[in-house]
């Protein structure tokens, strides 16, 4: 005797095996990218699958499913646009020239931010070395300015205990 979960699980798969290749032909018209499509059409199919009692009830239960394939390429594409602008925003930014550094104490700084966390190192680095205000820096780690200035006091303090009371405050000045 069938339970209702084996029903559930024999409907999804016919409607799988009958729908998934077109909800990927529509990933990869959507997105331009043919292995970017399979991994949308099987995440749209992970998501069908835990609603899909609300699919199967659905009016046009293909609709359905192509809008959430359009859902999940519309979030991929914002996702690689702010991470563009993040990096953008990052190299923008960024000082091409350094007037001799002090190569003993860049390899401490650079040993003590390595024993930082990264959203610490990340914001010391951002804040001090490329001297992105709090904003900017928020806006690239995707963080509120917030979280920037809590972390940033934190990594340096964390600085200050590594290296020494005068080589945070030194950083802080410093452009690497």
């Amino acid at each position: 005797m069938a339970t209702a979960v084996d029903e559930d699980a024999t409907e999804f798969h016919e409607f799988f095996e009958r729908h998934y290749a077109e909800l990927a032909r529509l990933a990869h018209l959507l997105t331009g990218e043919a292995d970017a499509a399979d991994d949308l059409a099987a995440d749209a199919m992970v998501a069908l699958w835990n609603r899909w009692d609300r699919v199967r009830g659905a009016d046009h239960p293909v609709a359905y499913a192509r809008g959430v394939v359009a859902h999940l390429v519309r979030s991929r594409i914002r996702s690689a646009v702010r991470e563009r602008r993040r990096v953008a925003l990052f190299w923008d930014r960024r000082s091409e020239r350094v007037d001799d550094p002090d190569v003993p104490a860049v390899v401490d700084v650079r040993s003590a931010l390595r024993v930082l966390p990264f959203r610490k190192r990340a914001c010391v680095v951002l804040r001090h070395a490329f001297d992105l205000s709090e904003r900017d820096t928020a806006q690239v780690l995707g963080v509120s300015v917030g979280t920037v200035k809590s972390q940033t006091s934190k990594g340096m303090a964390e600085l200050q205990r590594v290296l020494g009371p005068g080589a945070a405050s030194e950083l802080a000045g410093r452009k690497a």
